[in-house]
C-alpha cells in the first residue's frame, strides 16, 4: 500500500531523517518505536504531506506522493491524527467530526460515517452537542481519531493515541485500533507504549536517531535483547 524509499528531511541544516525506508501492506498494522528525537513524527509528517522530503520517495498505491500538498494526500485516502489529540475547542463533537468530512467523496458520504464513527466511539455519540473543550482527554483523543476516521481513509497514521491518558483509557485506545483493521483501514502507528503495540502489530520499526536501526515481526522483536531493555525495562 505505502513504500518509503531511502527518505532525507531536513529543518534548515539540520537532518532529521537518514535514508529511511519502510512499507506497509493493505491490512497491516505496522508499528514505529523509538526514543524521543528519533524522527518518528518528522517520518509521518513527510508521508502525509505536512513536510517535505530533501530527497527520497514516497509513493502510495503505486503513486508518487512525497510533493503533493496535505490535502491532496488526505483525498487520496490517508489520514493523519497528530499526537495530542488536537481538537476544535469552541466547536461541539459533532462539528469537529464534520470537520474531517470536507473532501468531496467524504462529504456525500458523512452522515453514513458519521454513524459508523458513533458505532466505534460510542461515547462520542453521547457527547454529540457538547463542546470539545469540556471532554476528557481520553474522549478529545478519540474525538482526534474519529475525525480523521471521517475522512474515510484507507491507511490512517496514528501519532502517540495514548500519551498522557489514564490505563484504562490506553486499554480502550488499543482495543479501537484494533478494530480499525476490521474496518479495512490499514495503520501506522507510533507508540511509546512498546508492551500494548507489540501485542497488536502485525510488524515493527524501530527508529533511532533519525534512522531505521531494526525491523521485523512483532516476536522476533520481542527476543531482541536490544529491544527488551530498551523498551520493555526486561
Amino acid at each position: 500500500m505505502l513504500e518509503a524509499r531511502n527518505l532525507v528531511s531536513m529543518y534548515g541544516k539540520a537532518q532529521a531523517l537518514w535514508d529511511v525506508s519502510l512499507t506497509i501492506d493493505e491490512a497491516e498494522i505496522v508499528a514505529l518505536i523509538g526514543s524521543n528525537g528519533a524522527g518518528k513524527t518528522t517520518l509521518l509528517n513527510t508521508i502525509s504531506g505536512l513536510h517535505h522530503p530533501a530527497s527520497g520517495t514516497v509513493e502510495y498505491l503505486g503513486q508518487g506522493i512525497e510533493s503533493l500538498d496535505p490535502y491532496v494526500i488526505v483525498e487520496a485516502g490517508i489520514s493523519h491524527v497528530p499526537e495530542g489529540g488536537r481538537v476544535f475547542p469552541d466547536m461541539s463533537v459533532r462539528e469537529n467530526l464534520e470537520m474531517g468530512a470536507y473532501p468531496k467523496r467524504a462529504w456525500k458520504a458523512r452522515e453514513q460515517t458519521l454513524q459508523q464513527v458513533y458505532g466505534i466511539f460510542p461515547r462520542l455519540k453521547e457527547r454529540e452537542k457538547q463542546l470539545a473543550r469540556t471532554l476528557s482527554g481520553g474522549e478529545r483523543q478519540m474525538l482526534a481519531m474519529g475525525r480523521g476516521l471521517m475522512s474515510r481513509p484507507r491507511l490512517c497514521l496514528l501519532d502517540e493515541p495514548s500519551y498522557g491518558l489514564a490505563p484504562i483509557m490506553v486499554t480502550e485506545i488499543f482495543r479501537i485500533i484494533e478494530r480499525l483493521r476490521t474496518q479495512e483501514i490499514t495503520v501506522l502507528l507510533i507508540e511509546q507504549n512498546v508492551r500494548h503495540t507489540l501485542e497488536i502489530a502485525d510488524r515493527v520499526y524501530v527508529m533511532e536517531n533519525g534512522r531505521i536501526c531494526m525491523e521485523g515481526e512483532c516476536d522476533e522483536l520481542l527476543q531482541s535483547d536490544f529491544v527488551r531493555q530498551a523498551y520493555l525495562g526486561l
